[in-house]
């Protein structure tokens, strides 16, 4: 397999997340219908039937690829819904449907003959022998299940050469088995069911052992001294072992993510890209600054999960379920005038703060000389949600390149 085939895969919550995936690296990027996708989004200018196909075309003109999602476990509800708007997502034209259920199949080679299919992790794939089936039935490509380590996968190459593998390398992991669970279905009496697209994550709750003549005496459950969150795994990263998953013959990596912001998306698609840019070039990189650098979003720790074979005793974050970041997202900047940097504020600031700005490109350190709200009053503090100006210390590259540049916190 060449190094260019090597397609870096990130997540499209909305339209504006889906602009920065590619603004800064991605490949091709997965989106999906809030009825038929795993992952909904509730904010942002989020993927409808009425804006898929501007979503598609975004990507296109740019020369990127989109895959659309289409991997509940569906009822027959969702199977007549999703009958009704088919020739939507035909005329969005993308470029691959993700499905995992055996009623969408029948239904996307019913009425798309043509679409490329992609087997959802929720299909949890292991075997040659399955990717084998799934190559007969006319699937393009196989997102293989996280349970795989990289040998198994090698394997899985060494039989089966026709057919695209995917794997996930970067992102939260589900307790459960591929990411199929009914825990949510449990906790929320149906009306946040996992399989449905809309996961309430109990597995991050904290619980505690109540014994039933004494409710109002509960117990933490002692998994060890660090406390209670039982069933939180770490997030996966990968980016130490992108050469031997090139070796392995993947042909997509993925990252997991369309709930998160796009700070996230910006972050971890730069990265990639510069990882996987590097090893293009036969050029090394250092692998231990770029796992640094993805320590500055929100993480749960890292681990590397199955790939390496035998799952590391640290998997599971037991002392929390939060997400921490080494680093703050603050703004986003749009645009520039003789004002300065028309900045939208993700969290408060104040004048005098030593701030990081990085774009696809840069990254560079800056401190916050100036803050003026619409009106051209002088403030001091920057608040959440404002659109305002600020102008920094001398940057020269910013001067040029400023748009949808990210400002965040010097960090660690």
């Amino acid at each position: 397999m060449m190094m260019n085939d090597l397609e870096l895969l990130m997540p499209a919550g909305n339209i504006e997340k889906l602009n920065y995936a590619i603004e800064y690296g991605a490949d091709a990027v997965y989106l999906g219908l809030a009825d038929y996708s795993l992952r909904t989004m509730r904010s942002g200018e989020v993927i409808t039937p009425d804006n898929l196909k501007q979503a598609v075309d975004i990507a296109h003109n740019r020369g990127k690829k989109v895959y659309c999602t289409l991997n509940i476990f569906a009822h027959n509800h969702n199977i007549s819904k999703l009958e009704a708007e088919l020739e939507i997502i035909k005329n969005a034209n993308p470029d691959a449907v993700i499905f995992s259920d055996m009623g969408v199949y029948n239904l996307i080679k019913t009425h798309m003959p043509e679409m490329p299919l992609h087997v959802s992790t929720q299909a949890n794939t292991l075997n040659y022998e399955a990717v084998k089936f799934w190559r007969d039935m006319g699937a393009k490509r196989i997102i293989l299940a996280r349970e795989l380590s990289l040998k198994e996968i090698s394997e899985i190459r060494e039989k089966v050469h026709d057919i695209e593998l995917e794997m996930f390398v970067q992102g939260s992991q589900c307790v459960s088995y591929s990411g199929r669970c009914l825990i949510s279905n449990y906790m929320t009496n149906n009306e946040r069911k996992s399989n449905q697209g809309f996961c309430a994550q109990p597995c991050r709750w904290k619980y505690y052992l109540v014994e039933e003549t004494r409710l109002s005496e509960p117990y933490e459950i002692g998994e060890d001294e660090h406390g209670t969150y039982i069933m939180s795994p770490k997030d996966l990263a990968l980016i130490k072992y992108l050469p031997e998953i090139i070796d392995a013959g993947v042909n997509s990596i993925k990252i997991e993510g369309r709930t998160k912001s796009m700070y996230y998306a910006a972050n971890v698609a730069k990265t990639y890209r510069l990882a996987l840019d590097a090893i293009k070039n036969g050029e090394p990189y250092n692998a231990d600054e770029l796992l640094n650098e993805l320590k500055k979003v929100g993480n749960r720790g890292y681990t590397t999960g199955f790939s390496l074979g035998d799952i590391p005793e640290n998997e599971y974050k037991y002392d929390s379920s939060l997400s921490s970041a080494g680093a703050r997202f603050y703004a986003i900047i749009n645009d520039k005038d003789e004002n300065g940097f028309l900045t939208k504020m993700k969290y408060k600031i104040q004048k005098g703060e030593e701030v990081e700005i990085f774009n696809p490109k840069y990254q560079s350190k800056a401190t916050i000389t100036q803050i003026t709200d619409l009106n051209g009053n002088d403030l001091d503090v920057a608040n959440t949600n404002q659109e305002l100006y600020l102008k920094f210390s001398p940057i020269d590259w910013l001067e040029n390149d400023y748009k949808m540049a990210i400002i965040r916190s010097v960090g660690e």
